[in-house]
């Protein structure tokens, strides 16, 4: 005597409903990256050394010699420049204002990394002042931002 099979049905209205429910939280929680406060247009070089990613900080010297700071997170941004200018990418700053910054955020975060973000028509003069200020609250390790060159 053979059995009978019974059907097998399987609701799958709880899993659509847990899939969303992750896509929705996914979306709110996401944080974009914010608008650049300078357009820079970056020199081409053949270096392919990787940024960092975390524990940035960003120094940007437009072609008009203007020098913005940036920080990649968004609680050193509140505690540096408060807690209004959270969402911006960067401050711009006076060469003066610059040391007394980049000393603030490092006693904050000690593994804070540099980069430097100077346009290609920007005075050298002033990528050295930025550099002379490095040199001076003792950063001595920093990344200069470059297009990788195409042969």
């Amino acid at each position: 005597m053979s059995k009978k099979r019974v059907g097998f049905k399987l609701d799958m209205t709880p899993m659509v409903d847990v899939g969303f429910l992750l896509l929705t939280f996914f979306m709110l929680t996401t944080q974009f990256k914010p608008e650049e406060s300078v357009e820079i247009a970056l020199p081409d070089s053949h270096s392919n050394f990787k940024l960092p990613d975390v524990d940035v900080i960003t120094i940007s010297v437009g072609k008009d010699s203007r020098i913005f700071l940036g920080f990649d997170s968004q609680n050193m941004r509140a505690a540096v420049f408060g807690d209004a200018n959270r969402l911006r990418a960067g401050m711009e700053v006076k060469t003066e204002q610059l040391a007394n910054l980049l000393v603030q955020a490092r006693t904050r975060n000690p593994k804070l990394r540099t980069v430097i973000k100077g346009d290609k028509d920007t005075p050298y003069e002033v990528i050295e002042k930025v550099m002379n200020v490095l040199q001076k609250v003792n950063i001595t390790r920093f990344n200069l931002v470059t297009n990788l060159a195409k042969d």
